[in-house]
């Protein structure tokens, strides 16, 4: 069963009876839960024209001070990492997972967030679980200066057993057209400088549970002052308030978020015709807690930057001049970026030369 957010229940006396409450699904009100939610989905954002309980969100699109303006859209779930997070209670972790991720993938192209949609799919309804996503989502997208304007929870016994969960989300930015970053201005000669990650961000799970299963004393093991689980599960940092002030210079020619695929996947994906990228892998800074998981399962060097992020969550392309400008505004929020490549004339390939400083402290 779907519901707009709103988590029905009812006591039923006679299980025997063949009824939807009995096979499952309770529809009748529970006015304790919705009120939680419509607490939660509260916003001073006066886009939004109605609340919780509508078939559908209604949000004002008019932009008088954009020339043109163009939707920005995507939607994105936090991986199998929220399988390790509601195993462990980490429910309003792997919410601002999903919300900084897809936060991330629109701002690569300039965009401005402003509201999201959510869905919560799960095997059994709890309403404590289910108020805590919906406040989780909504304040990870309040921190983010967007909205998050309503969304969907499906109940599906049978498909989920009860306890699991399936989350996903779907946001709308906006641009001027005339400020689109796609990766067309990048140019020979630019720059590619590294945005440090602050862990494995949201890609690679499946491998890390690999890596936990066939390797559990890696559980024992810490990462600065962190438990090696704690340090698997630190939130996906967002990039947005960092890097908005460098929106619509011209000397900005491109941005790539690295998630699954690495560098390579994602840097490739805004390489325009005719350029190569190349990367000088022993300048990245490699994280201790990718050392760390090398050392233990021995994952291949390839494999790992296949897989992982290595330390770079995300990438500016910029004008040689243009660089420092990035390297100094970044440091003004505590963010470490460091140049660690550059473009050349090409066939679109991005080039690995060098190796990982795998020692290196």
């Amino acid at each position: 069963m779907n519901t707009d957010h709103t988590i029905e229940i009812e006591s039923i006396n006679d299980q025997s009876k063949l009824s939807y409450a009995n096979s499952g699904i309770n529809i009748e009100d529970t006015d304790d839960v919705k009120e939680g939610m419509k607490e939660s989905l509260k916003t001073s954002d006066n886009r939004v024209l109605n609340s919780i309980g509508a078939f559908a969100s209604l949000y004002d699109f008019n932009f008088p001070e954009y020339e043109h303006p163009i939707m920005v859209m995507k939607t994105e779930e936090p991986g199998s990492k929220q399988k390790l997070a509601f195993q462990h209670g980490r429910v309003r972790s792997i919410c601002y997972d999903m919300i900084n991720h897809l936060i991330n993938d629109i701002i690569v192209m300039g965009a401005k967030p402003l509201a999201v949609q959510d869905a919560i799919i799960c095997g059994a309804i709890e309403k404590e679980v289910i108020r805590e996503i919906v406040d989780a989502v909504s304040s990870a997208c309040r921190e983010q200066d967007c909205t998050l304007t309503g969304g969907e929870t499906s109940i599906q016994p049978g498909v989920l057993e009860k306890g699991a969960y399936i989350l996903t989300s779907s946001i709308v930015g906006v641009v001027d057209k005339a400020k689109v970053i796609d990766g067309s201005a990048i140019r020979n000669g630019d720059i590619v400088i590294a945005i440090e990650s602050n862990g494995i961000h949201t890609n690679g799970y499946t491998l890390v549970r690999a890596i936990m299963d066939k390797h559990p004393e890696i559980l024992d093991k810490t990462v600065g002052s962190d438990s090696f689980f704690d340090a698997i599960m630190k939130p996906h940092l967002c990039y947005y308030k960092p890097l908005r002030g460098l929106f619509g210079r011209e000397e900005l020619h491109g941005m790539a978020h690295i998630t699954g695929g690495g560098i390579v996947g994602n840097l490739g994906r805004v390489l325009p015709d005719g350029l190569n990228a190349h990367i000088d892998l022993s300048k990245i800074n490699v994280l201790p807690l990718f050392r760390l998981m090398h050392e233990v399962s021995h994952v291949e060097e390839a494999e790992m930057l296949r897989t992982f992020n290595m330390g770079v969550g995300m990438i500016v392309v910029a004008a040689p001049e243009f660089a420092q400008v990035v390297i100094s505004h970044l440091s003004q929020f505590e963010l470490r970026s460091y140049p660690i490549g550059e473009i050349s004339l090409g066939d679109k390939q991005v080039v690995l030369e060098g190796k990982l400083e795998w020692t290196r402290e």
